[in-house]
């Protein structure tokens, strides 16, 4: 029987030929071989394979799968790899609407057909000898989004989940000599309607693919479930193999009857220690138990039973007393070991598998683990790769886990499908809580249907029942290879899919199978027909006040937010609204941040310069743009933005308060107590370091304890005393050394700042003032308005006239909530400010006052408001050369709030060296500066332009007691006042806001400075709405005034 390509666009036909899903476990042919984690029974076969490209199936050559067909003069193409990366059809970023929404007119259950390309596959092999003793099977763990396999011109099967794996029995069609294995993957199929993630939409042989071998009596599937009595003392261990394999029996004796058994050594061995690499333990070390099991055909007891194909099932019980409990802070595993023995009593396959015990339950209402309210510091993570998309290798999983642990993240959510196989493990291993997500989201469906484009019967899969066999299909695929992984506490149905009698029955087939884990949708929210589909009720960017609201009116569930703090750009602020509320709202259980990295790809220029490329960059429509960059990591290398700095510290466990000369450690740790970190109390004076501490503490678990500063804090200065928690020892994720929490506590002296009493030199000329001071002087235009010239030590440090500035460029959430609009006055204000009143305000002449020692120019600007505004700089000169700036702003009713309150000065590019004393290291704004500290540091103008996917507002620092901005030989211009908002970049805002890439932006010719009084938050609640939290704004109901200072270095 052949395939036929019509069935793709059947929903009911989604599966031919597959074998049954199993576990992950790998099987070896003995411990050494699990030590080295080679198993001797698999052949990889990635690497390069033959490729032909088709825009639709009509395109494809007929009968290339034929044995006969020569292949070899196509091209070559990696496996694995997506065909969009490797320069065949485009990559295509959506976020919603379907991919050929207005391309092709499609219904539901249909695919396109005159655009779906198809990717060929050929691959020749041939087997080493020996290697084929009982049976060959082939494994695809990830192919998109379905495809059809032959062997050796022989029709093997079909599958349609891109994202779990699919195997097939080859043993009926493989030969002696060469083979040849031959697919057709289809880009889209009738899956692809739940295939909607928000994501860049690849097709082709993404994930890995091995030929494998089995002895003739094998595991066929390992089911641990380690379940820890109420007491947590105590757990059992219970085990459920498939045996599969031939079983013969051999008479002994005619005295002995028994049949010659086939049997298993089944060992626990302790703790792993994670200081050594390997993945699997001995079973010399540390053994808790080891016990032998035999069964034979006629075996009628509860713990072996035989199927009617020889298949054996074998359950085994053992209890394992005082365990050590697995958690995110202490993730000790345990190593599970199967040896099974042929009839003849040789060692024919040896399993190794991580285990980890713990009690996860839901109790009152309140998510426990191993009896503790645990509270969600999570993130969304797509697979993405800039350079491979969603073929991410293992070092990319390994560097993501990484970082994600040294910055206090302890929860992943697999957003929206199950990942390649690799990060289970190390989630396992390293600590990490897992929101296990199956293969679903028909977000375009329910969303078209919101909108009442669509009738609401035709949301899929909904309530119709064609679609429940593909769905529940995957809901076993996805449970079938993870369920052995103790990270995973929650399996997830899905995403965004709307709700209904199918999602419901997907919830209920995750619980027949493991009661021992909770389930989780969210799509429930838009259609309450189905409570029962998610054991906790979970939210998208909810608000906390709604949040607040919905707690009070229903007490059934607890609350997770499985997305918020949506990441776009410069965004995440008021993030710490949503942490503080775990600690005063118990059914508040955290929530995951959207996302971990922003999806774009590694792209050239037309002129061969490398950049980040977003959606629409590729030629793609239609399109979400760049919608695609929501990380707080950027694409790339992967490395953390500064939004990172704010997350590490929402998230830390240890959290440290001051009073007087004592502070507070509160430890919101389940399990580690504080004596495990090494505590180093700081104390600066004016930003240096002047006295460490290293001090013991020893805060249990959910408690807290008071101590006293060690230092005697003077009043001569300003001092800052920082509490930080850092590791004791080197760990699989950082090394000894590493913060992972701190407070600190700034005890302001206020100084008022002496200017010499030099005396001046000042120069009225017809349309300017000149000024001249101590190795210093300046040069004020009344003609056009401003200061022009600021010279010291014979340097020009002025490129173009300081002007008020009022305007940023637009941060992603800002476009997503109209802002611009909204302040676009502001904008027009920034642009075409003149100190000439242009008919708008009687006109107010540029002042000049003079006293002995000081000379004050003052200018009235008027700004192109509707209505009307103005506001005042006035500059003071001192002898010394300190220019101190005043600015002034009286409201003007029906003007809308102001981006920024500051000055903006040009520096000839030389100047691009920047120390401040303020709060760093990172960019920090008005909503999104706990995770920052106060201190000197040092960096590059350019360096603080962020690597977001648009140009937008980035790189500010708060809290700036005083800036210098140098050329490299130390000469150029200090800046101070009371706690300024500080920037230094190579560009202005309106540079900024005009480029829609880095590319396009223009050559630096200048270091643009900004002091402002303050700079509205970023926002971060949501991307398409939410505005900055109002206590974030500036409110231009008032007047506005500030002062600062600038002087020659």
């Amino acid at each position: 029987m052949g395939f036929d390509v019509k069935k793709i666009h059947d929903p009911k036909f989604f599966k031919e030929n597959c074998m049954a899903a199993h576990s992950d476990h790998v099987t070896y042919k003995n411990e050494a071989e699990a030590m080295e984690q080679n198993s001797s029974f698999r052949l990889s076969l990635d690497g390069i394979w033959k490729f032909h490209y088709a825009k639709n199936d009509a395109q494809t050559i007929p009968g290339f799968e034929a044995e006969n067909y020569n292949c070899r003069p196509w091209d070559d193409i990696r496996v694995p790899a997506h065909i969009q990366m490797e320069g065949y059809d485009i990559p295509q970023y959506a976020n919603i609407q379907y991919p050929w929404d207005g391309r092709e007119d499609v219904w539901r259950d249909a695919v396109p057909t005159d655009f779906n390309p198809v990717a060929s596959y050929v691959k020749y092999f041939t087997l080493p000898e020996g290697f084929v003793k009982n049976g060959l099977y082939i494994s695809f763990q990830g192919v998109e989004s379905g495809f059809a396999l032959w062997l050796n011109g022989s029709y093997v099967g079909y599958s349609e989940d891109s994202f779990t794996p699919s195997e097939f029995d080859l043993t009926p069609y493989v030969k002696e000599g060469e083979n040849k294995l031959a697919l057709k993957v289809f880009k889209w199929t009738s899956s692809s309607w739940c295939e909607d993630q928000d994501f860049y939409r690849f097709s082709g042989i993404f994930r890995s693919v091995y030929l494998y071998t089995m002895p003739k009596v094998h595991v066929y599937d390992l089911k641990v479930q380690p379940v820890v009595a109420e007491s947590l003392e105590s757990a059992d261990l219970v085990l459920d193999m498939e045996i599969c394999g031939k079983v013969e029996t051999v008479e002994k004796s005619a005295d002995d009857a028994k049949m010659q058994n086939v049997s298993a050594i089944i060992t626990l061995t302790g703790s792993r220690d994670d200081s050594k690499e390997g993945a699997a333990g001995s079973v010399s070390e540390n053994t808790i138990f080891s016990e032998t099991i035999s069964f034979q055909p006629n075996n009628t007891s509860d713990t072996i039973r035989f199927t009617d194909t020889g298949a054996a099932t074998v359950h085994f019980e053992q209890e394992v007393n005082h365990p050590n409990l697995w958690s995110a802070e202490h993730p000790d595993l345990y190593t599970l070991t199967v040896e099974l023995f042929d009839e003849s009593g040789n060692s024919v396959e040896f399993i190794s598998q991580n285990i980890g015990f713990r009690r996860f339950e839901m109790k009152d209402g309140i998510m426990t683990l191993n009896g503790k309210r645990i509270v969600f510091k999570g993130v969304n993570r797509h697979e993405f790769s800039s350079k491979t998309g969603r073929a991410v290798s293992k070092e990319e999983v390994l560097q993501d886990i990484i970082t994600m642990k040294q910055n206090n993240i302890n929860a992943i959510r697999t957003c929206h499908y199950p990942d390649a196989s690799g990060i289970y493990e190390l989630c396992d291993r390293y600590g990490l809580y897992m929101i296990a997500e199956n293969n679903l989201e028909s977000h375009g469906s329910w969303d078209a249907a919101s909108h009442g484009l669509v009738p609401k019967d035709t949301i899929v899969p909904g309530d119709n029942m064609d679609w429940e066999p593909m769905m529940l299909d995957r809901v076993n695929s996805c449970y079938q290879r993870d369920k052995n992984h103790p990270a995973i506490l929650i399996w997830s149905v899905g995403n965004e899919s709307y709700g209904g009698k199918v999602i419901f029955d997907m919830s209920e087939k995750f619980r027949a199978v493991d009661p021992h884990r909770l389930v989780h949708y969210e799509g429930i929210f838009n259609d309450r027909r189905y409570e029962g589909t998610s054991d906790m009720e979970s939210q998208m960017y909810t608000s906390v006040e709604n949040i607040k609201k919905f707690l009070a009116e229903h007490k059934e569930k607890p609350f997770i937010c499985c997305e918020y703090t949506h990441a776009m750009g410069n965004s995440c602020g008021a993030m710490h609204k949503y942490t503080d509320l775990t600690d005063t709202e118990p059914r508040y259980q955290g929530g995951f941040i959207w996302d971990y990295i922003d999806q774009s790809i590694l792209k050239k220029d037309r002129y061969g310069q490398e950049f980040q490329a977003y959606g629409g960059d590729c030629g793609e429509r239609p399109t979400d743009y760049n919608f695609s960059g929501n990380g707080i990591c950027y694409g790339g290398e992967r490395e953390a933005s500064p939004k990172m700095q704010e997350v590490k510290f929402n998230y830390q466990n240890i959290s440290v308060a001051f009073e007087g000369h004592t502070f507070t450690v509160v430890n919101k740790n389940l399990f580690a107590d504080t004596s495990e970190y090494q505590c180093v109390v700081i104390l600066q004076k004016n930003g240096t370091v002047v006295k460490k501490q290293k001090m013991d503490t020893n805060v249990a678990p959910l408690s807290s304890g008071t101590y006293e500063i060690p230092f005697v804090i003077p009043d001569d200065a300003e001092y800052a005393v920082t509490v930080s928690f850092v590791l004791r020892e080197d760990t699989l994720w950082a090394e000894a050394g590493h913060e992972v929490a701190f407070g600190q506590k700034v005890y302001k002296k206020e100084v008022k700042s002496a200017v010499p009493e030099k005396p001046l030199k000042v120069v009225r000329g017809k349309v300017n003032i000149g000024v001249k001071g101590d190795d210093f002087d300046c040069l004020f235009s009344l003609l056009n308005g401003g200061l022009v010239s600021y010279r010291y030590a014979g340097k020009e440090m002025i490129g173009k006239i300081p002007m008020p500035n009022f305007w940023r460029a637009p941060v992603d959430n800002d476009n997503g909530s109209m802002a611009p609009g909204r302040y676009a006055q502001w904008k027009i204000a920034s642009m075409y400010i003149s100190h000439r009143n242009g008919g708008m305000f009687d006109n107010v002449p540029t002042t000049v006052e003079e006293t002995e020692h000081s000379v004050t120019i003052t200018y009235t600007y008027y700004m192109p408001t509707t209505p009307a505004s103005k506001c005042q700089a006035a500059y003071t000169v001192y002898g010394d050369g300190t220019v101190e700036t005043k600015l002034t702003y009286d409201p003007v009713e029906g003007l809308p709030d102001m981006p920024e309150f500051g000055m903006m000065f040009k520096l000839n590019a030389d100047y691009d060296n920047v120390e401040w004393y303020g709060y760093g290291p990172e960019e920090t704004y008005a909503d999104r500066r706990h995770g920052a500290k106060l201190g000197i540091y040092k960096n590059k103008a350019a360096d603080n332009m962020a690597k977001y996917l648009v140009p937008q507002e980035c790189g500010n620092k708060v809290g700036v007691r005083y800036a210098k901005v140098t050329d490299d030989r130390g000469r150029g211009l200090l800046f101070s006042g009371d706690e300024l908002s500080f920037s230094a970049l190579p560009y202005t805002p309106h540079e900024l806001e005009n480029a829609a890439h880095p590319y396009e932006l223009p050559q630096v010719h200048y270091t643009v400075v900004r002091v402002a009084l303050a700079q509205m938050g970023v926002g971060g609640d949501d991307s398409w709405g939410a505005w900055v939290h109002p206590e974030y704004h500036i409110d231009v109901t008032k007047p506005l005034e500030f002062t600062f200072r600038f002087k020659g270095i």
